[in-house]
């Protein structure tokens, strides 16, 4: 019975650090979508003079953003 109870409590305790390892490896890949995407988008440029983008540009800013938006959702557990 002993046996079996350590056998039980290691395999649970594995499974832990593995799903800790797991979600902590996505926020981290997350982490650098968000920061090529911000890269990619100018996030360190001047703002543009309003009326300068075209529709087209900042609807897929919207689509952008709402994507990282369910993704970090998604890491931390949230339901949408």
């Amino acid at each position: 019975m002993n046996l079996y109870m350590t056998v039980a409590v290691s395999g649970l305790a594995g499974l832990g650090m593995v799903t800790a390892a797991g979600l902590s490896g996505w926020r981290g890949w997350l982490q650098l979508k968000h920061e090529e995407l911000g890269d990619r988008l100018g996030a360190n440029a001047p703002a543009p003079v309003s009326g300068t983008g075209s529709a087209a540009s900042r609807i897929e800013m919207a689509d952008l953003k709402e994507r990282i938006r369910k993704l970090e959702a998604i890491a931390a557990g949230v339901d949408l």
